[in-house]
């Protein structure tokens, strides 16, 4: 986890408090969980470094070779095959992006990061379900999400909880969900759905290995939950807060400031991922023969088995595999083959087997409960994508 953003989970590059950060506003956020005083805050004029130059963010490089590459298109290509396809899944999702960004921003500012940290300590089988909507609440993509999981369960959090919320986050969390409706439409919902209920039977079945002492998980002490949560009520603390704000221009200025400081710092998180994805797709639409997914990611077991293997080799954030999944479900109904099943195994094993996601799991949890993530949660994938391909 070295210099890796503590609040993000992306590479930081501002050193502060003991970690490195990727940006300010997420210094600012570690700030008002550890209540840390006005003298002991950040001073960027004080830092030896003041963080990455704008024109060295990722958005911005990834952009710029985005633009490159579009423009080769537009003007040497007579067809203009790959700038056709980029700017149709721009037209197709650029709503969903807008609105995703913006509910993200909403959850950054207005929901306190203590509310996950207390209801995810208590290690009871309804916490597994506090762990899913707690993961449907967050904003960042599957990579952001570790740095968060593995903060959790430091402070408390058992095995099960952590990884429900790591399954549940990356496909069953706001802005993604409009993404995904964006892309698939009203089948998006069975991905979403699918996606609770995989976090969800993998939550309990660790539960069941934490019992039988066959997963690490430090905190799992008999009678070590019972008193976290005695003096602490999430609807008392809304309430209290809503009565404490005044409804003031001042104070709803400084809402929505928030609020667009936490999109914008969620955007530049995310999306250069979502671009380099819609770019592969891109370049996968425009020159990859739809012959070559129909034979060898068709809809049939061994089609799940490539795509499976696919996505375990192919390390792309939450946003970014949007685009690629919905190009292999494209390519499939151009083929005659409908294999929504394998797009759905696509964005599922890609967060399953994602091998920093194994690694860090490995290097702060421990071994076996690394190992026992794929084994649980790839055969549950398989099945229902399968389910999928043979009534979708």
């Amino acid at each position: 986890m070295d210099k890796i953003d503590p609040i993000c989970g992306m590479k930081g590059t501002i050193p502060a408090h003991d970690h490195y950060f990727c940006s300010e506003h997420c210094i600012k956020k570690y700030e008002e969980q550890h209540g840390i005083s006005e003298e002991k805050k950040y001073c960027p004029s004080c830092a030896v470094k003041a963080g990455t130059p704008w024109y060295k963010e990722r958005i911005f490089i990834v952009t710029l070779i985005t633009l490159i590459v579009l423009s080769l298109g537009y003007f040497l290509d007579p067809e203009k095959k790959i700038f056709n396809a980029f700017m149709d899944y721009l037209l197709l999702i650029w709503w969903a992006v807008l609105i995703g960004f913006l509910i993200g921003g909403i959850i950054d500012y207005f929901i306190p990061r203590s509310y996950i940290e207390k209801y995810l300590s208590r290690h009871q089988k309804r916490t597994i379900v506090y762990s899913i909507i707690f993961g449907f609440l967050m904003s960042a993509c599957s990579h952001g999400i570790l740095a968060i999981a593995i903060e959790l369960y430091k402070k408390g959090a058992s095995t099960s909880s952590v990884v429900s919320f790591l399954l549940a986050s990356p496909w069953a969390n706001l802005p993604i969900t409009f993404l995904l409706f964006g892309f698939f439409g009203i089948k998006a919902g069975l991905i979403i759905v699918s996606a609770i209920i995989i976090a969800l039977i993998t939550g309990l079945i660790f539960q069941r290995l934490e019992k039988k002492g066959w997963v690490e998980c430090d905190k799992c002490k008999i009678g070590e939950d019972k008193a976290v949560l005695s003096d602490f009520s999430i609807i008392k603390d809304i309430k209290r807060r809503f009565k404490e704000y005044k409804f003031s221009a001042k104070n709803n200025i400084t809402a929505i400031k928030g609020t667009f400081r936490g999109s914008w710092a969620l955007t530049k998180m995310v999306m250069w991922w979502l671009i380099m994805g819609m770019l592969m797709a891109a370049f996968a639409r425009a020159y990859i023969p739809h012959e070559l997914f129909k034979q060898y990611m068709g809809p049939t077991f061994l089609g799940l088995i490539v795509t499976l293997i696919f996505a375990t080799i192919i390390e792309v954030c939450s946003e970014g595999s949007s685009p690629l999944a919905f190009e292999i479900y494209e390519k499939s109904l151009e083929a005659g083959a409908p294999a929504f099943g394998n797009s759905f195994t696509f964005l599922m094993a890609g967060v399953a087997t994602d091998y920093t996601e194994i690694g860090l799991i490995w290097h702060n949890i421990g071994r076996r409960a690394a190992l026992w993530i794929p084994l649980i949660t790839v055969p549950q994938i398989l099945i229902l994508g399968y389910l999928f391909n043979i009534l979708l």
